[in-house]
């Protein structure tokens, strides 16, 4: 039995098919990242799964059965954005959002979870990028949730935030807790998800562990190099160009001889770059290059 299911979600809006018969399963205890390029859908199906939106078809499932009040009271919402009021210290904005559920965490332990004991009689307005997104998770931690919704939670934040709070959602992971991620750092996908599944066009296109899915798709090692650096024609030489980002690539698993192939057609063989694939390369083989808007 799934933690939480979709099962058939359709979002249709007049001329537009926002979500095309998505279901997936997202098993106890692990974090499940859906990931997907602007419009793809994600986010509604992310809004209907937590009851903000309704769907046009299909059902959410939540311990075996349809989500309803159980769910509502079991689940915890970090949200990209969030309003909160104004001249409260973050002591009293987290007992604020504490009392309006039954079930309650003790607040000592959210507190150490997130770090925010030094922070506690400052005004939440005051409060740095990191140390807001840290207090946002406490907020969807107040009720003792079963399930946490994050989304895109550290956007905008610098590597070291982001690190720091990639930390915090590992420990609340580790304590057992289901975490559903949406975002756009595929590094962070790929640190923090069990599994993942990627939507485009109102659809799921993969679904899986990342390992997994890069591992089917990718045979061999991938030579990376700038076009500016390629002096002649490639043919013969099977690799793809990113006029976008400004480079070409070769996916082979003959490292020596494909770079005896490539060398006499280069400016300089120093500007080489030899990486494995990664889930930023999955990610836009499969939904496109160019810019979404």
């Amino acid at each position: 039995m799934y933690a939480l299911e979709a099962r058939n979600l359709v979002k249709s809006y007049p001329n537009v098919l926002a979500v095309d018969n998505v279901s997936f399963g997202v098993r106890e205890g692990i974090c499940f990242g859906l990931l997907g390029p602007n419009g793809a859908g994600k986010t509604t199906t992310v809004e209907i799964i937590e009851g903000v939106t309704p769907a046009t078809s299909g059902e959410v499932y939540y311990q075996g059965e349809i989500a309803g009040r159980r769910f509502r009271e079991e689940a915890g919402i970090q949200f990209q954005n969030t309003a909160l009021q104004d001249n409260l210290t973050v002591m009293e904005t987290l007992i604020m959002f504490q009392t309006l559920y039954d079930r309650q965490a003790h607040l000592d332990d959210i507190i150490e979870a997130c770090s925010l004991g030094e922070l506690l009689s400052r005004d939440n307005r005051k409060l740095s990028g990191g140390q807001r997104q840290r207090m946002l998770l406490a907020i969807a931690l107040v009720n003792k949730p079963r399930v946490v919704f994050l989304d895109e939670p550290t956007t905008g934040l610098d590597p070291q935030a982001r690190r720091n709070f990639w930390q915090l959602v590992q420990r609340i992971q580790n304590d057992g807790t289901t975490i559903i991620l949406t975002t756009h750092y595929m590094d962070e996908a790929h640190v923090l998800c069990d599994e993942i599944a990627i939507m485009d066009e109102g659809k799921i296109i993969a679904s899986g562990p990342p390992d997994e899915l890069l591992q089917e798709r990718y045979k061999g090692l991938i030579i990376e190099l700038p076009i500016d650096n390629v002096k002649d024609d490639l043919a013969g030489i099977d690799h793809q160009t990113i006029e976008d980002l400004g480079i070409v690539e070769v996916l082979t698993e003959d490292i020596p001889g494909s770079l005896a192939a490539l060398t006499p057609h280069l400016f300089d063989a120093n500007r080489i770059k030899i990486r494995q694939a990664n889930l930023e390369d999955l990610f836009l083989d499969l939904t496109g290059h160019s810019l979404r808007t």
